[in-house]
Formats: structure tokens, sequence, C-alpha cells
């Protein structure tokens, strides 16, 4: 036993000897499998004539996929960035004489609009669903978010002018019930949630040591 020795690389060594097809997904995701599932009231014991349960989640998985929030409220004649109010200056104010109808700025936060009566689930219920089977440890849950291109000045000055927003893949890390926000980290080039040392950001980034 001593004498055999596994070489540095094992993984790769591993990767030159896959024979056939196999079941495995090859995308690598910072995400738990359940959090893409969408959450169906069908029974559990399929009905005679009836769509089977886990056929029913997967076609609507399927479905969901293809809706780009962005293009959903392009159509309605939206503009995602123009949803987040700014400071507005009187200089750069139109005059009543420029347009027929007066031109109010955007002042009003989207939570007054925000509705959760028909929510499939509580913002707790989204955040568990990070958990995976037999593990303590919480994953992100996969979401988009209307954040500012500029990460540095979206954190100085989220309502500046100069900013864009834009609808950005991220991880959901927490949730505060307190405040009702949630806690977001942007995803990287590869759809990855990582901390600057590229490591898997677990329980909403809190370390072991508090």
């Amino acid at each position: 036993v001593t004498t055999f020795k596994i070489p540095e690389d094992f993984g790769s060594v591993l990767d030159k000897q896959v024979i056939g097809p196999t079941t495995e997904n090859p995308i690598k995701s910072d995400f738990p499998v359940q959090s893409f599932k969408p959450k169906v009231q069908i029974a559990f014991q399929r009905l005679p004539g009836r769509c089977s349960r886990n056929m029913e989640i997967e076609k609507r998985r399927r479905l969901y996929l293809t809706f780009d929030i962005a293009q959903l409220l392009a159509n309605k004649g939206i503009d995602s960035n123009q949803l987040m109010p700014r400071h507005h200056s009187l200089d750069t104010m139109p005059t009543i004489e420029e347009k027929k109808d007066p031109v109010f700025p955007i002042y009003l936060p989207l939570k007054i609009f925000d509705n959760e009566d028909y929510d499939c689930r509580t913002p707790e219920e989204w955040i568990l669903l990070g958990l995976e089977p037999g593990s303590h440890d919480r994953k992100p849950v996969p979401g988009k978010a209307l954040l500012p291109t500029d990460d540095v000045l979206g954190h100085e000055d989220p309502k500046s002018q100069k900013l864009i927003y834009k609808w950005t893949d991220v991880g959901v890390l927490d949730y505060d019930k307190e405040t009702e926000l949630y806690l977001v980290h942007k995803t990287d080039k590869n759809g990855l949630v990582r901390d600057e040392e590229g490591r898997p950001i677990l329980n909403g980034g809190i370390s072991p040591e508090g």
C-alpha cells in the first residue's frame, strides 16, 4: 500500500478515462438542484389520465427558464434602467414647453408596488431551498436582481444619474425579515457564486467564527 502513489492531478486523470455516455451533469454550479424546481400543487400519487408530479415540475422548470424578466418588461414598454429612483437636477428637468404634458420624475420605490399575496413561497422558504438533503451548509439560491453595472459607484451612491441598472444573475445569500431586504452576490462569468479567494459562499457568507 505504501508504494501506491496517487498523482496530484488525479482529477484530470479520471476525466481522461470517461468511457461512453454518463448521467453526471457536466455543468458546475454553486446552486442546489432543488433550488431550480418550481412549486406545484399536485398530489404525489398520480391520478389516472393526469400528468405525474415530477413531469409537471420538469415541464414548468423548462417553461420558466425561457422567461426573461428584462424582455417581459420591455414588451410592456418598461425600461428597466428607469425603475430605480435617481437624484434629480432642476437643470436637466425638461420643461412643459419641451413636451406637451408635464414630466414628473420617478420618485416612488418599487416596494410600494410590491404585492406578496400570490407568492408561491415565503422569503424564508426561498432561502431554505439552498439546503441540500443531509447537509448543514446552506448554498445560495439562484435569482435575478436589478443592480448597477458599476459596483463601486453603486455602493457609494445608488441613486446617481451616472449609473446604469441591469437585471443581473445573482445568488441569494440571506434575507432580513425586519428590513425585508435580500442579500445577494453577483455570479461570475461561469455562473458561480464565489468570494475573493474563489471559494463557494455558504450560509450567507457568515464564517464559522461569526
